[in-house]
């Protein structure tokens, strides 16, 4: 994909369902700049979750909280939360006019500032950098306290595909299944082939 075939979003552009939101941000180049340089990502797997009393699976189905009301805001801004005690995992906010929802950024690949990514990630292979939530958070350098940033305004950077991307695939959510099991919940998207795509896992656990 060329740098031509991607445009800055504008807000509307969030104010979807996360389920369909989150196809359209496949193939987008996610940048963030600090004091140590710019990394750049362009997102291959990525997760929708929606909101209140509509997704088990989701930190906006029992209502906001001071964590999670940013889920219920403008679209387009980041949502970050802690998970494991040790990992800080990044979604972009998205729903339709009324509701709350997200997506996870799942998995990565570094496509600008990949030595600064390298440091960040200590040893990691090229494939690596970004594969998983938490390496991408990582490699981008985005820390927790950053939750609620615009990430279509500095130190961000955000560009979207012109037109959807053809070769999408969809699965059942990774280790998070919710009512019904994981096939209740196909909300999960990948770029087909791509090696940056994390390894999918089956067993549920919280979206905490």
């Amino acid at each position: 994909m060329k740098a031509a075939d991607l445009v800055a979003p504008d807000r509307a552009f969030f104010a979807v369902d996360p389920v369909v939101l989150a196809p359209r941000l496949l193939g987008a180049v996610l940048a963030h700049e600090t004091a140590d340089g710019t990394v750049a990502v362009r997102l291959v797997e990525v997760e929708a979750y929606r909101g209140l009393g509509e997704d088990p699976g989701s930190h906006a189905h029992r209502g906001p909280t001071p964590r999670t009301r940013v889920m219920f805001g403008d679209g387009g801004r980041l949502y970050a939360y802690f998970t494991y005690g040790m990992h800080t995992c990044l979604n972009i906010v998205g729903h339709a006019p009324g509701r709350a929802g997200a997506v996870l950024l799942r998995g990565a690949a570094v496509v600008e500032g990949i030595e600064l990514a390298r440091t960040r990630r200590g040893g990691a292979s090229d494939r690596d950098l970004a594969r998983g939530p938490a390496r991408l958070a990582v490699a981008l350098g985005v820390p927790l306290s950053e939750s609620g940033a615009d990430l279509l305004a500095p130190p961000y950077r955000l560009r979207v595909p012109v037109e959807p991307l053809a070769h999408v695939v969809a699965t059942p959510r990774t280790g998070v299944s919710g009512a019904g099991g994981g096939a209740a919940y196909p909300w999960r998207f990948v770029l087909a082939g791509e090696p940056a795509v994390s390894v999918y896992r089956r067993h549920a656990r919280s979206h905490d």
